[in-house]
């Protein structure tokens, strides 16, 4: 149980470090207990991680309470709701890295035999996951649980609804004051924001992973329920040190596949495709956009929650949260029911006593009346990605569109533009230089995204990008473009007034310009002065991966 943690406090010359424990709360027991690491993503940046602590000082008591040695530190996280349409969301995704790298770096460092991490935000919840993985000590993960929504003229609104509100301001639908209300109101406390975005959709990827306990992705933020889930992963992580069950003996190419397949049922964000990816790599499992596309075409959505839908997660959690729908999938085969997980279980022993829904609810549709046949996340290939691209296509934006290329460098060009009502219906609206190298940081495109739905132009235009799209994104969008412009990328070649099409049916993206043409401008193509600044920017650009293999630095 003491794998790591007595080569660095055992024996005479090992004095010097008991000594430095001793003054962090350490007494002689507690030399022969194993060393378990709190991983706390606490921060007072983001509404999604505030409570954090909270969670941590649980996990700690009931680790001190069952046989180990609680050993807490923290790590950081970026808001991306605040950093949204700024330079600052450069460094959204650039922080999955320096999360995961900042775990290693003390896990493997103070020689912890064990940890639990705890994960709130987007990008902090798969770098926790990636760091487990990468580590392969006995690790667990807990997720901080999901906000209410806000109330505003008696109807739930959240983040997305104060985004899409600035482009119905801009547009003279909303005034200055309602603006104000809105922003005030819409959110209430601590938890991930409410839809199934990227953390409650990486939260329930997680849990059908088998890196958490049974319906811990399902719980607000504020409830007891959290806390109780907290404890029983430290007791759970304590039984995993003892069996040493680690997180590559559960994270399986199968137990990919029922992350994928949860995240297609409940119509989750696009950026699930890119932190499997990644943790799929730290997990050393092949792993690819083709398995996306596999796992796509035989699982329905059946999750009527926001963006898209109508729902919130809280409201789905009042109904019995994930764990019914996932036996549903395990019981028709959809999802691999004989999967380990943290609770030294299979997926379909922890899923054994869970009831179905409630027979009057309306959020999960049966498998007989699905809200879409097949699944949302579409992998788009043609001449302008060759190496693939992500769409999410519930099916209300339609499966077609053919318009007139608006080309934009930047996101805050474009944004600009659309909230001065200079974008006309039939445009396919692209911004380019914002992938992993270009950006650098491949940011997410909410706020032009959510100006358009503001703005009414939801259906009459369609955006894409080699940057990225918040879970709270929708409308006819598509992200990933790989390669991207900056590294020369088809998407680079693109003009103003070009006609593009996009065939969801078909699965293909392409500039309907001649082969003649397109080989006459990639000629004339010159390299792109890529963005640096000193610093994450810089060193992130220089070894990052494309959108395709997860845009990973490892």
């Amino acid at each position: 149980m003491r794998k790591y943690s007595s080569k660095l406090v055992d024996g005479k010359d090992r004095a010097p470090s008991r000594s430095m424990l001793r003054a962090v709360g350490f007494n002689d027991k507690d030399f022969l207990k194993p060393q378990v690491g709190i991983a706390s993503t606490w921060s007072m940046v983001t509404p999604c991680n505030m409570h954090i602590n909270d969670l941590a000082k649980v996990a700690t008591k009931a680790i001190d309470s069952n046989g180990g040695k609680a050993v807490n530190f923290n790590t950081i996280t970026i808001s991306d709701g605040i950093s949204m349409g700024s330079d600052g969301m450069r460094y959204s995704l650039v922080s999955r890295e320096i999360i995961s790298d900042s775990i290693e770096a003390v896990v493997a460092g103070e020689g912890l035999d064990g940890f639990i991490s705890f994960g709130g935000c987007d990008k902090n919840m798969p770098a926790c996951v990636m760091a487990m993985l990468r580590l392969n000590r006995p690790s667990v993960f807990v997720y901080g649980g999901t906000i209410l929504p806000g109330i505003y003229r008696n109807k739930k609104i959240d983040i997305v609804s104060v985004f899409e509100a600035v482009g119905k301001n801009a547009n003279g639908d909303m005034d200055d004051k309602e603006l104000m209300q809105i922003e005030k109101k819409a959110i209430p406390g601590p938890g991930s924001c409410g839809g199934m975005y990227t953390a409650n959709t990486m939260a329930c990827a997680i849990e059908a992973m088998g890196l958490s306990l049974t319906n811990s992705s399902a719980q607000t933020a504020i409830s007891k329920s959290k806390s109780t889930d907290t404890k029983n992963a430290s007791i759970a992580l304590m039984s995993c040190i003892k069996k040493d069950l680690k997180p590559r003996d559960i994270v399986t190419k199968k137990s990919l596949e029922n992350a994928i397949t949860i995240v297609m049922a409940l119509g989750g964000s696009t950026n699930a495709v890119l932190h499997l990816l990644a943790i799929a790599k730290e997990a050393k499992l092949n792993l690819s956009l083709k398995d996306f596309e596999r796992i796509g075409k035989k699982t329905p959505v059946l999750a009527d929650l926001k963006p898209s839908g109508k729902y919130s997660m809280a409201e789905l959690v009042s109904i019995g949260g994930v764990a019914p729908l996932m036996k549903t999938l395990v019981n028709k085969k959809l999802m691999h029911g004989d999967c380990l997980t943290v609770s030294g279980k299979t997926l379909a022993q922890n899923l054994k006593n869970i009831k179905p829904y409630p027979s009057n609810q309306k959020i999960i549709m049966p498998l007989t009346s699905p809200v879409k046949k097949d699944g949302h996340l579409i992998v788009l290939r043609g001449n302008i990605a060759p190496d693939g691209a992500v769409a999410k296509i519930s099916g209300k934006e339609g499966t077609y569109f053919k318009g007139k290329a608006k080309v934009f460098e930047s996101e805050e060009q474009c944004l600009k533009t659309i909230l001065n009502g200079k974008i006309s219906k039939g445009t396919v609206i692209v911004i380019r230089n914002e992938g992993p190298v270009g950006g650098p940081g491949m940011r997410e495109m909410l706020s032009p995204t959510s100006a358009i739905m503001g703005q009414g132009l939801g259906d009459h235009v369609a955006l894409i990008t080699d940057g990225r799209f918040s879970g709270g994104s929708h409308g006819f969008v598509v992200g990933h473009i790989a390669p991207e412009a900056a590294i020369g990328g088809p998407l680079a070649l693109i003009k103003n007034g070009d006609e593009i099409e996009i065939c969801a049916i078909k699965k293909e993206i392409n500039l309907l310009t001649s082969k003649k043409e397109i080989s006459l401008r990639l000629k004339k193509l010159k390299n792109k002065n890529v963005k640096r600044t000193n610093g994450a920017l810089t060193k992130y650009a220089r070894l990052v991966s494309q959108a395709n293999t997860g845009a990973t630095t490892t």
